[in-house]
């Protein structure tokens, strides 16, 4: 029985839980959004809203809190490296995941990231960091529901998974289903403009 047991299992173990929690949401901070499986997005939620709430008390402890929930004060944003033999079709891709990020939060220049001769993260900025100083400051007047998903229509290919995208609030740009924004994006950018009005002619008055 499961009595007062609640939460998702994943069909895992809790040490391989915590690992593919760590992984997804050390993705969802250096991208902003990411396309999984609806379970894994409902069990993420609440793992990667409660390290942001955490990393805006901004005190010592709450690092130390944050650093332990993600196993560790981690080098990211490889992916914005590249060789100096690169094509255009890199770049290009490169400068897609880029823009995509940005319309999130600061994405910091690829210059910082670099490697040593056998390919290893040798320089890159810290997760951390990154997320008590670039994430972390975007909700400092939102009192919780940092994310959002939003169902695909479409499926994994292999197990017929139902797949999402999770992603932060707060950003205009959103996953799209048959080339148009779907209605839990329409309804979630008409709830955004709306609170944003509500500020205005608060602070207005």
């Amino acid at each position: 029985m499961r009595h007062r047991r609640g939460g998702y299992r994943l069909g895992r173990t809790t040490a391989h839980r915590a690992s593919t929690l760590r992984n997804l949401a050390m993705g969802l901070f250096q991208h902003g959004q990411i396309v999984t499986t609806i379970p894994k997005a409902k069990c993420l939620k609440p793992f990667v809203e409660k390290i942001i709430s955490d990393a805006k008390e901004g005190t010592l402890a709450s690092r130390r809190r944050v650093i332990a929930k993600l196993g560790g004060d981690k080098l990211v944003f490889d992916w914005l490296y590249l060789p100096k033999g690169a094509t255009e079709e890199e770049k290009n891709a490169v400068n897609a995941l880029k823009e995509r990020a940005e319309t999130f939060f600061p994405v910091p220049d690829g210059a910082k990231v670099e490697r040593n001769r056998y390919g290893e993260l040798r320089a890159a900025p810290k997760l951390v960091r990154h997320i008590f100083e670039n994430v972390a400051p975007r909700f400092k007047d939102r009192a919780g529901g940092y994310t959002r998903i939003v169902k695909l229509g479409r499926h994994r290919i292999g197990d017929g998974s139902e797949l999402c995208v999770i992603q932060f609030v707060g950003a205009e740009e959103g996953p799209e289903i048959g080339g148009k924004p779907s209605g839990r994006r329409r309804q979630a950018d008409k709830r955004t403009a709306y609170a944003a009005k509500v500020r205005k002619n608060a602070s207005a008055a």
